[in-house]
């Protein structure tokens, strides 16, 4: 009787332990960077009164009359990055010259005191509807700096500042974004003062706070994005791309004398590759115009649809979001020409990716966690991010093969890990079988959220196998994928 006690015990052991998924590694998302890499490409649109002073920075003196768009369409705007692909709006709300887009209480320098809508508007709200309305997420950007405040570079104005975060984190409802940056000052009118104010961006902002009990409090599914970040750092450029081997999780340097609870200090070199095994989980934003600059000027035109999908491959696919850049004409539209770009951009990426040539396809691994079909190989064919493959604890550089009903033509290869376990794997490779033997096709590093590898010439076969070379732990994969480029 003990003896067969003994082994239900062990069976129902083993049975328990087969169902055991890996164990988390490193630093993990929280929820909320969870959906933000589901966004992976959103814009950011700046329109001020220096937009139709045909400036890049507005000095923080123009008359709010200035500010006169003959015919703001927030619609026409959401559904041209829309049909571009975007999943969500970042609205400059107040940029570096001071000017809020909404009837705030906290300043005169509004969009009340404007033309616009007989003083009536609240393009913040106009911006926040259409976006809504057409299923794209929203956010806000409230440039930290001020040039035209007076009181900037005062304890004063960093309450004028929470007041500003409040009324947008109270009044627009959720937000996917709370953007910012590393605004140190510098020259500025100041309500007529016309000086130089410089602060130290670490300690002035007292971000700790700021973020810590307004923007958490307030809107607690909002990713912070600055240079370093809570949530999202800077990719450390504005070209619109991270390095090949990138690391979502990041170790920021703690500003001089400060605990590393303090928001760090940028770090230009680092930024674009990440840390490997950084103590936090912050993935980059690629921030880049479609344009030159990021205010409308007339002699400027957009990147080609081509140039977007080559930053579309070397940040979305490189386990970073993209973050474009919208800037509204005097009409206060976007011009015909950055709607016809992101029209074919989207449409490039949406007939790129809309068919995986692997899915749901028979796949066998060599390795399957537990022998449990929970983990099975499957998981990575069946288009569920839910889902994953996995392998035992013992077997880090496992190989899976694919074999397609008949031979299909692809150039391009994508790879998701199940990142709510983190960022494991180090390297990988695809092969393809020729009839007689395998043929490496590709090998890259870091995977992450999103891994796209683009080939140089089409490969046909019907066999594709996909092998780990270096993890450190056991995989834990989401998704594998062959595509045609359509174009």
């Amino acid at each position: 009787m003990r003896k067969s006690l003994l082994g239900l015990y062990l069976v129902a052991s083993s049975a328990v332990l087969a169902q055991t998924p890996p164990k988390p590694y490193g630093a993990l998302p929280a929820p909320r960077q969870l959906e933000w890499h589901k966004t992976e490409v959103y814009g950011l649109i700046h329109f001020t009164p220096t937009t139709f002073e045909n400036k890049e920075w507005g000095y923080g003196d123009a008359e709010p009359k200035t500010f006169n768009p003959s015919d703001f369409n927030a619609e026409q705007i959401v559904l041209a990055a829309k049909a571009g692909g975007l999943r969500g709006i970042v609205l400059v709300s107040k940029h570096h010259d001071g000017f809020a887009l909404w009837p705030t209480k906290t300043t005169e320098y509004n969009i009340s005191k404007s033309p616009f809508r007989n003083g009536k508007g609240d393009l913040v709200r106009e911006v926040a509807d259409a976006a809504r309305k057409h299923g794209l997420k929203f956010g806000v950007y409230c440039s930290p700096w001020d040039r035209n405040n007076a009181q900037y570079g005062s304890p004063e104005y960093l309450q004028t500042y929470r007041a500003q975060l409040t009324e947008l984190y109270t009044n627009y409802g959720e937000l996917f974004m709370s953007w910012h940056d590393g605004a140190m000052g510098g020259d500025g009118y100041y309500g007529g003062a016309k000086e130089k104010r410089s602060i130290d961006n670490t300690v002035y902002y007292d971000w700790s706070n700021t973020w810590g009990n307004i923007t958490r409090k307030l809107q607690p599914s909002a990713n912070i994005f600055s240079d370093v970040g809570w949530d999202v750092r800077w990719a450390g450029n504005e070209d619109g791309s991270v390095n090949e081997t990138s690391w979502a999780t990041f170790t920021p340097v703690p500003p001089v004398g400060k605990h590393e609870a303090v928001p760090g200090q940028a770090n230009a070199t680092e930024n674009p590759g990440g840390t490997r095994h950084g103590k936090l989980w912050i993935p980059a934003e690629c921030d880049v115009p479609l344009r030159k600059g990021w205010f409308y000027h007339e002699n400027e035109k957009p990147k080609s649809p081509e140039r977007l999908f080559e930053l579309y491959m070397k940040s979305v696919g490189r386990g970073a979001a993209l973050d474009l850049g919208l800037a509204p004409d005097t009409r206060g539209q976007l011009h015909e020409d950055d709607v016809q770009a992101l029209k074919q951009f989207g449409d490039r990426i949406a007939k790129t990716f809309a068919l995986n040539l692997a899915a749901k396809m028979p796949i066998r691994a060599e390795n399957v966690r537990g022998y449990n079909s929970i983990y099975s190989a499957k998981n990575i064919l069946d288009g569920n991010p839910d889902t994953y493959w996995a392998t035992d604890d013992d077997f880090v550089t496992p190989n899976a093969i694919v074999e397609m009903s008949k031979p299909v033509t692809f150039d391009i290869i994508s790879l998701e890990e199940y990142i709510q376990l983190g960022q494991r794997i180090e390297a990988f490779a695809v092969d393809a079988w020729d009839g007689q033997q395998w043929q490496e096709v590709a090998s890259a590093t870091s995977v992450g959220a999103k891994r796209l590898i683009k080939l140089e010439a089409p490969v046909t076969t019907q066999k594709v196998r996909l092998r780990i070379t270096k993890s450190p732990v056991a995989v834990a994969i989401s998704g594998f994928g062959l595509y045609k480029d359509a174009y």
